[in-house]
């Protein structure tokens, strides 16, 4: 029997799992921290580092507190967080601002820049990220910081880190940038690094996007590595501050939603979509092979002996919040009685975009859209209409995945959204036309427990880790007849997504989209 600890930072807290090899999850804790916002901004979004630390610490004094385990019985600490979260610093690796936050999306025309350079030069990076350079992602944010900092901050840059990484440095006690590794899963597709071009982009092409960027590369230095290696031994400052022994081992981090998604039970052939505020899909395969418009084929992003794929959404919960939020209400409250609507009766057809599109399309200047509206339509038409199109949305991803070799045999529903709403399962089973396997249990910080598993030799693989201690699953069942209707109101979304979402699109005839809604609608209400 062993202990370990498995950390998972979101957007407002932390939250840390104690993990017996022979019983699974002890007990977990969440502390929580702030985001800042600004009204003036919507697009700001930033986090302070010692924040999260110190509700790191927090947490793992409260889980171990709560769990009755001993600080010295926990073998192995492993950490995942939101990504691209990025953060400057100085050269003792003190931070010359607060990260900018994977939901910051200020940085729209940096990255506008480094597609139409990518594309010029022909840089092959870019086809690894989708054939778009997202403003979600590391380069263009650093621009942006770059282009905005004052002169005196910009003297003391340094390098900048993913969060994955400089938790990890700061819990090891790295102070030197010559002494930091960088997570594979992290610094893959949203900081164009591959083996396969020398790592990341070349010092001519980052200078020729913009000449603050000259001489970075050599900045965002250190070892590249997976997961299955150590990044250090807990440090003698933080083992005091979490209550937990010196020297343990920390393994490399990684993004969340990948971990996650390994927690939920994730193998090849496998899609796990990780539901949260957003919506992060993972995949394994053992062929690495680009996906257009999907934006994260890395080897060794999720399990180290395989290809990872990440898609997704760039807003789900947050689109419930939203219509929540207009109606004056809870989201809970509002989707009271959800399970009472038909498939298709409230003759909405709402898109995805209220975020923009991270796949596949990955235009960030989309919005909200939601056609069908009549004088007696409710919030509650509209929240059941938004989970209706986060599921279209997500069978357009998973059919382009498909397209181009990724297997998708299993469609496993991680996160926390669903846990608590059977009726979105249900939807995306019907929608998909495939069971829906939602782990008994919440498996969130699950995968970073697995990993430390694995890091202090517990386990012989990640693999042997899940099949210990993954939960077991609860299944939805697609039904027929709401099958039928969503075969009906399927191609009415897909031809409103490619019509509306690229500048581009050949012109396509929508004069059938609102007749077919009403009368979708009319025949399954009385049905």
């Amino acid at each position: 029997m062993a202990v370990v600890a498995g950390a998972d930072f979101g957007t407002l807290s932390v939250r840390v799992t104690l993990l017996d090899s022979e019983k699974g999850r002890l007990a977990t804790a969440v502390a929580e921290y702030p985001l800042h916002r600004r009204r003036e901004d919507p697009d700001f979004a930033t986090q302070s580092h010692d924040d999260q630390m110190n509700a790191l610490a927090k947490a793992t004094r409260d889980v171990l507190e709560q769990s009755g385990v001993r600080g010295d019985q926990v073998v192995s600490f492993a950490i995942d967080t939101t990504g691209s979260s990025v953060i400057v610093v100085d050269d003792n690796l003190v931070p010359l601002d607060d990260y900018y936050l994977w939901c910051d999306h200020r940085a729209h025309r940096e990255a506008q820049e480094i597609t139409r350079k990518a594309h010029e030069t022909g840089l092959e990076a870019i086809e690894w990220c989708g054939g778009v350079y997202s403003h979600e992602w590391g380069w263009a944010k650093l621009l942006h910081w770059l282009r905005h900092a004052t002169d005196e901050k910009r003297s003391r840059f340094a390098t900048a880190l993913e969060h994955c990484d400089m938790a990890a440095a700061t819990l090891t006690g790295v102070r030197s940038p010559k002494d930091l590794k960088r997570s594979v899963c992290a610094m893959g597709h949203k900081w164009m690094w591959n083996p396969k071009w020398d790592g990341l982009p070349s010092e001519e092409f980052l200078g020729s996007v913009d000449p603050l960027l000259a001489g970075v590369r050599a900045k965002i230095g250190g070892e590249y590595l997976t997961s299955d290696h150590i990044y250090g031994g807990l440090s003698a400052e933080w083992a005091a501050k979490m209550g937990l022994n010196e020297g343990i081992p920390i393994p490399v981090g990684a993004f969340d939603a990948h971990w996650d998604a390994l927690g939920a039970g994730c193998r090849p052939g496998d899609v796990v979509n990780v539901v949260g505020t957003s919506t992060c899909i993972i995949a394994m395969a053992e062929k690495t092979e680009l996906v257009p418009g999907v934006c994260g084929v890395v080897p060794g992003s999720v399990d180290p002996r395989l290809t990872g794929i990440e898609a997704g959404l760039s807003a789900v919960g947050d689109i419930f919040e939203g219509i929540a939020r207009r109606a004056g209400v809870a989201v809970k409250e509002l989707a009271r009685g959800l399970e009472s609507y038909k498939s298709g009766q409230t003759g909405l057809l709402r898109m995805s975009w209220d975020n923009g599109d991270r796949t596949v399309l990955v235009n960030p200047e989309l919005g909200g859209v939601t056609l069908g509206w009549n004088l007696v339509h409710t919030a509650q038409d509209e929240l059941y209409a938004a989970i209706e199109g986060t599921a279209f949305h997500t069978r357009i991803i998973l059919e382009r995945m498909a397209e181009h070799g990724v297997p998708v045999d299993r469609v496993i529903n991680a996160g926390g959204i669903p846990q608590n709403n059977t009726v979105l399962n249900h939807i995306y089973a019907n929608v998909l036309n495939k069971p829906i396997l939602v782990p008994d249990g919440t498996p969130t910080s699950l995968g970073s427990g697995i990993v430390a598993m694995a890091a202090a030799g517990i386990f012989p693989s990640i693999a042997a880790a899940q099949d210990k201690l993954c939960l077991p699953f609860r299944t939805y069942l697609p039904d027929p007849k709401a099958v039928a209707i969503y075969q009906q109101l399927y191609p009415l979304y897909r031809k409103l997504y490619f019509a509306l979402g690229s500048s581009d699109a050949p012109a396509v005839s929508l004069g059938e989209v609102l007749p077919e809604l009403r009368r979708i609608a009319s025949e399954t209400r009385t049905s």
